[in-house]
């Protein structure tokens, strides 16, 4: 076995370098470590050790064999009845095909999620599915998936869910009433909406047994930009006061942190992952920010070297200033966290920037604004008007309108030594910001507040007070130990602080206050 584990990791090497990272990227292609196939099966070997019979394996998404090879490593050839697997792509599928040909293994070169079961379940059932994300998925294919996940198990699956929910919904007749199912999958479905599916799945249909999250600092695959999570289940229907194991990072056998969560606080809880952080959620029992701020991402302009430019290049290109709104650039290039402004409304940085702004009809401009008119041209030569975003807007190069932000919080970010992954900045200039940032609109008390400049710093502590504090029961995160925070999971933090520097807002005052910027 070792020396065709060997030639497996030789050929796993040959076929990766032979193919773009894009071209597996787009068919979801990431290759199990060995090490990690290895601790998935001998936890599975574990959890098996009671089976008498030996037992049927099946891996809906084999690649090279990496789980096989293990299967065969860690369980003796006596247990094993029947090894079943399926791989969509030849160019994996022949030479795998060719490797195991002198073992048991029966490898199917098909869709799996177009297959349906022969035979008995199998007792156990490993799976590293095709990390293909939703917009890659053909429309035909999406709604057919759709449709037999919903005909087969009764759940509806949102069109945002990637190609591995539907592998692991499709898996659910392939498992024995008893098998055990074993899944390396993005940690992302905890947190994000379309993972309500899956979720529902392992609530209501299986015995959820286990979920571990590699620690995001800790990438299980150098190409693949995501934070990955093992699940375990077995194919039972869950006992109504059952509970499952939470851990993470550290190994399977030692991990960094461990608990044990109820079905019922499962059922409650929106995010999965604050289960697995060693700070506490939120219990948002109080008030929250979105009941004193409007938030909105920044503006989307599908073509920033285009539409964001310097002075310089403005002046170049004789850009009349009514058509330039001061931007801001990337987070790391604002420094400080109080953003000062001239008389003008423009950032006091480095390098000012400005977005290019126009919603006036070409044939107006050709005539009006001649240098405008042909910057336009430009841009259509450059086929940007043929982009996606560009294509659906009136005239392409029309941006959406934003009014700037008093606050800003950044949208993405690592965390260092624990610290906060964003940052909370006190805008003063007239400039807006772009979709790297969330755009924080106060309401008419609160802007009442901020007329007052010490009291508009004393916000500013408070929102930094509160994404200290609390970033940890929010967001998401990604291979790398990458953190992401949308609108919504920033206005859900809870915004005790500002109560506390601010009695005299009170909750029930700011719910009924009209937010500010509201239709902006």
């Amino acid at each position: 076995m070792k020396n065709l584990e060997r030639e497996r990791k030789h050929l796993q090497v040959e076929l990766d370098s032979s193919r773009s990272r894009q071209e597996r990227n787009l068919m979801g292609q990431f290759a199990t470590p060995d090490a990690l196939a290895i601790e998935v099966l001998k936890s599975a070997r574990h959890k098996l050790r009671d089976q008498h019979n030996p037992l049927t394996f099946l891996d809906p998404a084999f690649g090279t064999g990496a789980f096989y090879s293990a299967l065969l490593r860690e369980f003796p050839n006596s247990s094993i009845a029947a090894a079943h697997g399926f791989e969509i792509d030849p160019y994996y599928g022949k030479p795998a095909a060719r490797l195991w040909g002198a073992t048991d293994l029966r490898l199917e070169l098909r869709d799996f999620t177009k297959c349906s079961p022969e035979t008995d379940g199998a007792d156990l059932l490993v799976c590293n599915p095709p990390y293909v994300r939703h917009h890659h998925i053909e429309g035909s294919t999406k709604l057919r998936l759709q449709e037999r996940v919903k005909r087969e198990i009764g759940i509806r699956v949102s069109g945002l869910a990637g190609l591995y929910v539907y592998f692991m919904l499709l898996s659910h007749k392939w498992l024995a009433a008893d098998g055990l199912s074993i899944w390396l999958i993005p940690s992302e479905f905890m947190d994000v909406n379309y993972g309500s599916a899956l979720k529902t799945y392992l609530l209501d249909h299986v015995d959820l047994i286990r979920i571990h999250r590699f620690d995001p600092s800790d990438g299980q695959f150098a190409d693949a930009l995501v934070s990955s999570a093992v699940v375990w289940f077995r194919g039972r229907p869950p006992s109504v006061d059952s509970a499952s194991e939470f851990t993470f990072g550290g190994t399977f056998d030692e991990p960094q942190l461990s608990r044990r969560i109820c079905r019922s606080e499962l059922r409650r809880e929106r995010k999965w992952t604050r289960f697995l952080r060693a700070a506490a959620a939120s219990s948002a029992s109080g008030p929250i920010l979105n009941e004193f701020f409007s938030i909105r991402r920044g503006i989307v302009t599908g073509a920033n070297s285009f539409f964001i430019m310097d002075r310089e290049r403005a002046d170049a290109l004789d850009i009349p200033s009514r058509f330039l709104q001061p931007v801001l650039p990337s987070p790391r290039y604002v420094t400080d966290n109080i953003i000062k402004t001239d008389k003008a409304g423009v950032p006091k940085i480095e390098r000012p920037l400005f977005v290019f702004r126009c919603d006036e009809p070409f044939s107006m401009l050709e005539h009006t604004e001649p240098a405008c008119a042909k910057y336009i041209l430009l841009g259509e030569q450059q086929g940007l008007d043929k982009r996606y975003l560009a294509s659906r807007r009136q005239p392409w190069y029309s941006l959406e309108f934003r009014d700037r932000a008093p606050f800003l919080c950044t949208y993405m970010g690592r965390s260092m030594r624990g610290n906060t992954p964003f940052r909370i900045i006190l805008n003063e200039s007239e400039a807006i910001a772009t979709n790297v940032y969330l755009m924080l609109y106060p309401n008419d008390i609160i802007r009442r507040i901020m007329a007052d400049e010490t009291a508009r710093y004393k916000v500013l502590t408070c929102l930094q007070r509160i994404i200290e504090s609390e970033w940890e029961s929010s967001g998401r995160v990604y291979g790398g130990g990458l953190f992401k925070l949308e609108p919504g999971e920033l206005g859900g933090l809870g915004a005790s602080p500002l109560l506390d520097a601010f009695p005299e807002i009170g909750v029930g005052q700011s719910k009924q206050l009209p937010l500010a910027f509201m239709d902006a």
